[in-house]
């Protein structure tokens, strides 16, 4: 055998690992809200433009909110998985329980 058989991770590695593994995930949730937050602005602004007596440009029925908040709700979920995976149960629980209430607001949103 080998002498790189009998060595066992330290604890600084995999605490180093699980670290930037978290920090990544929640980053990709930071910038998915950050797409909705500037995707619902933009069709904000595109209503404000419309003048009194005119429609906004657009389909008539909203879809925005429901997709944005969906996928927002999907990316927060599958963090969530990814968490429990890794071993973080506390806070891949907390995204569980965030997706729930993101998903529930998507569907209060349906047109």
């Amino acid at each position: 055998m080998t002498r790189n058989e009998h060595e066992q991770p330290s604890a600084g590695n995999d605490a180093l690992t699980g670290g930037c593994l978290l920090l990544l995930m929640l980053l990709a949730d930071a910038a998915a809200a950050f797409l909705v937050v500037l995707l619902l602005a933009a069709r904000g602004l595109g209503r404000m433009d419309a003048g009194a007596g005119q429609h906004p440009a657009g389909p008539p029925t909203d879809w925005a909110p429901l997709l944005s908040f969906g996928a927002l709700a999907l990316a927060v979920g599958v963090t969530g998985v990814l968490l429990l995976r890794v071993g973080n149960r506390f806070i891949g629980a907390v995204q569980l329980v965030l997706c729930i209430l993101l998903a529930g607001h998507a569907l209060g949103s349906w047109p």
